[in-house]
């Protein structure tokens, strides 16, 4: 199988068809991939026959995404209000998890931490609902834009004090990382739903005020494209801004409002996605975050098309 150099691949694709961690990271292995990335369902005890996998060499980690390695506490789950907590005990168990995923990511010799940090918090989950308005009625119907006004006078509202608590919870594990030595980055990731942080501008804020700190934006290209599709931001526009300020990048495509697709293959369009190679290519870490239903055929037919078009920009 043709070596996929530089790019990394998350462990999102096949974690639910492994119980052993080996066999789930050889699996991997077996796409051509020398790099993973291992995601915030993996448990302690997939890590046993993982780390003796990483310490001879068989297998480099490009990064971790927070929390890790597994805990099943919703408070601190990949949806929830995290790094931007009212209650403060809440907010400095955040800091720690953080804390502890550098602390694996340091062990591991890797580069990046991938983080959710936070969201302006609902009742409920109103971008579930603006999503099924917009597949049922359209983007232009009254019953979309009347809830999605709703929700957008509520996250601007209160989104800079959330801003706020992020940017400070992140500071302290910065710090704390800059105590012990650590060389590892921070990539506040783009996300899937309406209501959650950062939008392209809000992590473009976050690290002009924390200058200095390793803290970086993870553009997630599928999440960015489905809140563009939806109204959040201008993708696109914002992207020329923000490109300096990416450290890593997670390779999917959308259809519609859903996402994890193989780029180019799934939607059968060869030019959109073109926008985002050049983020790929500046990004010091990529990484295909693509879900189960991929096959090995898709993803090999993908990566051949962006690698290509990327050398094919440079000529």
């Amino acid at each position: 199988m043709k070596d996929k150099g530089v790019y990394s691949f998350s462990t999102c694709w096949n974690i639910k068809r492994h119980t052993v961690g080996r066999e789930m990271i050889e699996e991997i292995k077996e796409l051509g991939f020398r790099q993973v990335e291992l995601n915030y369902n993996v448990t302690e005890e997939l890590m046993k026959t993982i780390e003796p996998m990483i310490e001879r060499g068989e297998i480099g980690v490009s990064s971790v995404h927070n929390v890790f390695p597994f805990m099943g506490d919703k408070d601190y789950d990949t949806d929830s209000v995290m790094l931007g907590f009212d209650d403060e005990a809440k907010r400095q168990r955040s800091v720690e998890l953080l804390i502890r995923s550098m602390d694996y990511a340091d062990r591991y010799g890797v580069k990046a931490v991938v983080v959710h940090p936070g969201e302006v918090p609902f009742e409920y989950n109103i971008d579930s609902e603006l999503k099924r308005l917009y597949r049922e009625y359209g983007k232009d119907s009254a019953e979309y834009r009347r809830l999605w006004s709703e929700m957008l006078e509520r996250r601007e509202r209160l989104g800079p004090v959330y801003a706020r608590r992020i940017r400070d919870s992140l500071e302290q594990a910065a710090e704390h990382a800059a105590k012990k030595g650590w060389d590892v980055a921070i990539g506040i990731e783009t996300r899937s739903r309406c209501y959650q942080m950062p939008t392209l501008m809000e992590a473009k804020a976050i690290c002009d005020e924390l200058r200095g700190a390793p803290v970086y934006l993870w553009y997630d290209i599928g999440h960015a494209m489905m809140m563009d599709r939806m109204g959040l931001y201008d993708n696109l526009a914002e992207l020329e801004q923000v490109k300096r300020y990416i450290y890593g990048v997670h390779i999917h495509e959308t259809l519609e409002l859903s996402d994890h697709w193989c780029p180019y293959v799934h939607s059968k369009d060869l030019k959109f996605f073109d926008h985002f190679l050049e983020a790929i290519d500046l990004a010091r870490v990529k990484v295909y975050e693509l879900k189960a239903a991929c096959t090995p055929e898709e993803i090999h037919e993908s990566h051949k098309l962006i690698t290509g078009k990327i050398e094919g920009m440079k000529v």
